[in-house]
């Protein structure tokens, strides 16, 4: 059964988080929900805005193990993943483990590393594993990648390739913060003391969560509205919506199915044991606008795809 106590539990996370993160209740929503689903983030917005306190607060809230990874035109997958090193004294090759075997990664500017890089990243986003040399190493659960990427600075950088695109759960824009939450944040942190974030959940009491989210109802009505929204994102050649001269290709079948997932792990935290379509609607955004690809008539009139 649903109870309080879990609400209680994702309430306590909240509070954690916002204890260094200001005015981005929103945002720490939408990634505490994709941490349950075990999926990866996208974060894309100008630098300073607090993406790196993000990743950090989430891994100390629930006690696990933090890398940070600067992505950069130089970086090789071996830097990543790992290598196989040969042992003089043995006179075998041996696997040294590359900064990718933690729980949470926060993968720094992540459209600057070139495309061997990407795929052996992918390999870690959809297989949840390594492969180094002959033998492949399982990554510990929970592994989820908290990536970001800067909008306004494209020299030196490299189009994410949309089969990674679509391995994201959702796509989050942090934006500035109102005047009133900065003097807040500065307030909080012009110190230069660190503020300590302290562990709210171990990863068993996570891995409790996500099977407890399992268990959510979901009305067939509610499956076939999450499935209605998505598919209004393709174009189609009959019957065509206005908005589809905006939109070259639709989600695919992935968006429907953590559509489905989040608005259960959404409906937990707020301790009920069925979703409603208030689920659907808080979390669909972010699980669109990085899968939709506009067409040439949207740049043109400069729309994004939130505006679509």
């Amino acid at each position: 059964m649903i109870t309080e106590s879990i609400a209680e539990s994702a309430k306590r996370l909240r509070e954690n988080i916002q204890r260094v993160i200001v005015g981005k209740d929103e945002q720490i929503d939408l990634a505490l929900v994709a941490v349950l689903c075990e999926g990866h983030i996208l974060v894309e917005d100008v630098p300073g805005i607090g993406k790196t306190t993000l990743a950090k607060s989430l891994a100390a809230s629930l006690g696990c193990t933090f890398r940070r990874i600067q992505f950069t035109p130089d970086l090789l997958p071996a830097d990543l993943v790992g290598t196989m090193v040969f042992n003089q004294a043995t006179g075998q090759f041996a696997a040294r483990k590359g900064p990718v075997f933690a729980n949470i990664i926060l993968a720094d500017e992540i459209n600057r590393a070139p495309a061997k890089v990407q795929s052996a990243l992918l390999e870690c986003m959809q297989e949840r594993q390594v492969t180094l040399g002959d033998a492949t190493y399982p990554l510990d659960p929970p592994f989820f990648v908290l990536a970001t990427q800067n909008p306004i600075e494209h020299e030196g950088t490299y189009p994410l390739p949309e089969a990674q695109l679509d391995r994201f759960v959702t796509k989050l824009l942090v934006r500035y913060p109102a005047f009133d939450e900065e003097v807040r944040i500065v307030r909080l942190v012009g110190t230069e003391r660190p503020i300590p974030v302290s562990r709210v959940l171990d990863r068993n009491a996570l891995a409790g969560l996500q099977r407890l989210a399992e268990r959510i109802h979901v009305d067939e009505r509610v499956e076939e509205y999450i499935v209605r929204l998505v598919v209004a994102t393709r174009p189609v050649k009959e019957g065509a919506a206005a908005f589809h001269r905006y939109i070259e290709y639709g989600a695919s079948p992935r968006a429907s199915i953590y559509a489905y997932r989040l608005a259960r792990i959404r409906a937990l935290f707020d301790g009920r044991p069925f979703v409603i379509p208030e689920d659907v609607k808080a979390v669909l955004p972010a699980v669109l606008r990085h899968r939709l690809i506009l067409s040439y008539e949207a740049e043109s009139e400069r729309l994004a795809a939130d505006d679509i």
